[in-house]
């Protein structure tokens, strides 16, 4: 029986799954316990499944990544959350040079059962250091799987597939996106490696292709579109490592035009890498325009609410692009 809920209440779902279902699961990380670090995303799972298996810690990321990763290889589900993207960049080591790694110097024989989720949080003046959504950092990086949920569905499905997953994993969830709420259906388990994009809309005027956050402003401008007969199609990649072009390539010869649209910055980013592979997967001459992308400025996060107006993409910018292609 389906119901609605928010995409919060949603994460918060998929960890009370894991953890009543799958005893080897533990939670680790700051602010696990309190609502001001990660929203309402793990209210009372300390109450309802003790403070063993859902641990807070010390600030301290490379300890406590360190210390799952450990766990990880020892028989344990370990999930460690990060409140910020931008101090996980402690723990650097522990996931690039060893998670990452760890399957691959040991010839198959033993992977890290590591989930690590990063909350990406932005707005409301905190700067530059608070800002960042760094999710094309660890898509370079082999050995990782990184997920980025937009929809409610994909919240609470992509999380349960993520720890459930032998490979180490990055779960990326925005807090722009706690508060919407849609209808999900019953959990079933899916195996991350078959996760595919997604196409959420159907249309025949261009191809946008988005994730996370992103894509919540593409559905949004797509109803102002609509008045101006212009039907997007849009496609969410829900997982940003060993992406599945089958979809975005069918699309793209119907539509012939291409939109990416990213929370990241342009350069290195996952709308270069869309735009990359499509081009030189599509015959030359497919495409009508040249590809184009909306992504962040090529500078740090402001901290002034007027900048922020500015700096972060807008529904009136994707609204903008999408009918000068008419």
């Amino acid at each position: 029986m389906k119901k609605k809920i928010s995409y919060s209440a949603a994460i918060l779902e998929g960890f009370k799954y894991l953890l009543n279902k799958y005893p080897e699961v533990f939670i680790i990380g700051q602010g696990v316990w309190s609502p001001w670090y990660v929203g309402n995303t793990m209210i009372g799972l300390d109450d309802e499944f003790g403070k063993d298996r859902v641990i807070d810690t010390p600030t301290s990321e490379s300890a406590v990544t360190g210390l799952a990763l450990g766990a990880s290889i020892s028989g344990r589900k370990a999930i460690v959350v990060h409140p910020r993207i931008d101090f996980m960049l402690y723990a650097m080591d522990q996931i690039v040079n060893q998670a990452a790694k760890w399957n691959h110097m040991f010839g198959g024989q033993q992977s890290p059962d590591l989930t690590i989720r990063g909350i990406i949080n932005r707005g409301g003046e905190q700067g530059a250091q608070h800002s960042q959504a760094l999710h094309a950092w660890f898509a370079h990086i082999p050995g990782l799987r990184v997920v980025m949920p937009s929809t409610v569905s994909d919240a609470r499905n992509l999380l349960i597939s993520s720890v459930l997953c032998s490979d180490p994993v990055m779960f990326f969830d925005d807090r722009w996106l706690y508060d919407a709420e849609d209808t999900i259906d019953p959990i079933q388990e899916i195996d991350l490696r078959l996760i595919k994009p997604q196409t959420l809309l159907s249309g025949e005027s261009i191809t946008v292709v988005s994730s996370g956050y992103s894509t919540k402003l593409c559905l949004e401008a797509s109803e102002k579109l609509k008045e101006s007969n212009v039907n997007i199609e849009l496609i969410d990649l829900r997982v940003l490592t060993d992406i599945d072009y089958t979809s975005i390539l069918i699309s793209v010869k119907k539509t012939r035009k291409l939109l990416c649209v990213d929370g990241g910055w342009s350069s290195c980013g996952i709308s270069s890498e869309i735009i990359a592979s499509v081009c030189e997967k599509i015959e030359p001459g497919t495409l009508l325009n040249k590809p184009h992308r909306i992504t962040l400025p090529a500078a740090p996060a402001p901290t002034s609410i007027a900048l922020e107006n500015i700096y972060y993409t807008k529904v009136e910018d994707i609204i903008e692009y999408c009918i000068s292609q008419k």
